[in-house]
């Protein structure tokens, strides 16, 4: 019954994710879109307009250089989608990896983990990764805009490379993504609010506004925008072993991290109106280079294997979780409905199951204990 209510909980926390994460990214994306279509008006307190069609109304959106002359008596805000965002994330982190550290977060060929050590490890990880962030951005290096971006380029390259020298592949990729969530929110929580904050006192203290707010909060929000295809990529690698299985997994994830601001890049550049197609061309590079590096190599000596003895190999180490009722504590279902506990079924997945054992992403943290000539005798096997 535990496992039961644990997997509806992971449901409804997943779900809960996904619907105030697109609240969030959808207003993020659409104020990004918004400020880069907005076009000169003739009043001076007005920085620029636009007008839209939508859902059949017209609408006028402007923008003001800093402040209105007079507060409007209701005044909308943008935050509560980012702390929901992230505050149904950190469930999700704790709801899956948390409380099934053995599973998905630690892997004893990577290091051999406690798992109270992985848990204080993950979530000092969320903490020290927004240190450094917010130390980066309040230093001296942002007054040179290629600097801080070189600077956060390093960081977070060496963020990836030292995740996946502690965690699993996939757990190394999810906190990398989660890091990066935290930091989306703490830009939100920390900086953007708080300048709006003062902006509204400012106004209802009748003296003139500090644009710096303005500019901080603006600044804050473009790295937002850049880090989100990456977060929504690290969502989703869980379900792609050739991603975070690779041994040069770290590498994987930050050009995919790369291709994912440069495709954003893309965007902004062209609501913009400049036809700067690079970044887009950059980006399918790199994932073709990607593409590329993780393609399987051909195999040596196929179908040499005994399919007997491969059948008793996913009987010993294999079907205890993916088989109908599985036998793992804590799992109610086969993982991704992947069932390997018949002839048929072990036949249709022979293919992916080649290519995780290949990748060394199943069983997850070698849990069964899976020995190197029973991984080499699966690769060899052709039914």
């Amino acid at each position: 019954m535990e496992a039961y209510l644990l997997d509806w909980l992971t449901l409804i926390a997943r779900w809960a994710h996904i619907v105030v994460g697109i609240a969030w990214i959808g207003a993020s994306f659409y104020f990004i879109w918004l400020d880069n279509h907005l076009e000169s008006s003739k009043s001076e307190e007005v920085l620029g307009e636009l007008h839209a069609i939508h859902g059949g109304g017209f609408y006028r959106a402007q923008k003001y250089r800093l402040a209105p002359a007079e507060l409007p008596k209701r005044l909308h805000w943008f935050k509560w989608e980012a702390y929901w965002t992230w505050i149904t994330g950190f469930a999700l982190l704790v709801l899956v990896y948390y409380l099934n550290p053995e599973l998905y977060l630690v892997d004893p060929v990577v290091m051999k983990l406690s798992a109270g050590a992985a848990i204080g490890i993950g979530l000092t990880s969320l903490v020290i990764g927004l240190a450094v962030y917010e130390g980066l951005c309040r230093s001296p290096i942002t007054k040179s805009e290629t600097g801080l971006i070189l600077a956060l380029g390093i960081f977070l390259v060496l963020t990836a490379w030292a995740l996946t020298q502690v965690f699993s592949g996939r757990g190394a990729f999810l906190h990398f993504g989660a890091i990066l969530g935290t930091i989306m929110a703490g830009n939100v929580a920390h900086v953007i609010i708080p300048g709006q904050r003062e902006l509204v006192r400012a106004k209802q203290e009748r003296r003139l506004p500090d644009e710096t707010y303005a500019l901080r909060g603006k600044q804050r929000s473009v790295h937002n925008t850049y880090f989100t295809l990456p977060v929504i990529f690290t969502m989703i690698s869980g379900h792609h072993a050739m991603t975070f299985g690779h041994s040069w997994n770290w590498l994987v994830l930050i050009a995919l991290t790369l291709a994912g601001a440069l495709v954003r890049l893309w965007f902004v550049e062209r609501h913009k109106g400049h036809a700067q197609t690079w970044p887009l061309g950059v980006a399918f590079l790199v994932v073709a280079a990607v593409t590329v590096m993780l393609a399987p190599r051909p195999q040596t000596a196929p179908g040499t294997a005994d399919p007997a003895a491969v059948r008793r190999i996913i009987d010993r180490r294999c079907a205890s979780c993916h088989a109908d009722k599985p036998a793992f504590q804590g799992l109610v279902e086969a993982p991704k409905g992947i069932k390997l506990d018949s002839e048929e079924r072990i036949r249709a997945q022979a293919p992916l199951i080649r290519h995780t054992v290949r990748a060394r992403t199943m069983p997850p943290g070698n849990l069964t204990g899976l020995t190197e000539e029973e991984r080499s005798l699966i690769e060899r096997w052709n039914p």
